[in-house]
C-alpha cells in the first residue's frame, strides 16, 4: 500500500507540487493487462488520492467493466486512450496494456495540453518520448 501511495506522491511531485484543477489522464486502471481483476490494483489508491488533491481524472482501461464500479465517482471514463489522453495535463501508465504499449509518443504530445508522462509500469521507450517533447518519467531508471 506504502507503494502505491509514493505513485500518487509522484504524480503529484512532477504536477510541481500540486494537481489541483490539473486534468490527469489515466491509463490502466486493472491489476495487470488481459484481465477485468481489480485485486490489489495501483488505480484504487492512485485514483482516489489524485482526485482527492483536485485533479479531475479521464480514465482509459480495455476492460473497464469491475473498475467503473470501484473507481471515484467524479472519474470520467474515455473511449480509447487517446480520448483519456486528450486535452490532459498529465498522463500516467498504471496497467501495460499492449494497445498502450502500441501509442505513438508524437500522436499522445498533439492529444496532450501538457508534457508531463509518468509510466509507473516502465513499458514505453524513454529516449522515444523525450524526443517527442515530454517530460518522461519512469520507474527504477533515469
Amino acid at each position: 500500500e506504502a507503494r502505491k501511495e509514493a505513485m500518487a506522491d509522484r504524480v503529484i511531485q512532477a504536477m510541481g507540487g500540486s494537481v489541483a484543477g490539473k486534468t490527469i489522464a489515466v491509463l490502466g486502471l486493472t491489476f495487470k493487462p488481459e484481465t477485468d481483476d481489480m485485486r490489489d490494483a495501483p488505480s484504487l489508491v492512485v485514483v482516489p488520492r489524485l482526485a482527492q488533491a483536485g485533479a479531475t481524472i479521464r480514465a482509459y482501461d480495455p476492460q473497464p467493466a469491475h473498475a467503473r464500479q470501484l473507481m471515484p465517482a467524479a472519474t470520467q471514463f474515455a473511449e480509447t486512450a487517446l480520448d483519456a489522453a486528450e486535452g490532459a495535463d498529465a498522463l500516467v501508465l498504471l496497467t501495460e496494456w499492449n494497445e498502450f504499449r502500441a501509442l505513438s509518443p508524437e500522436r499522445l504530445r498533439s492529444a496532450m495540453q501538457g508534457n508531463t508522462v509518468l509510466d509507473l509500469r516502465n513499458a514505453w521507450d524513454p529516449e522515444a518520448f523525450r524526443e517527442a517533447g515530454f517530460a518522461y518519467q519512469s520507474i527504477g531508471r533515469p
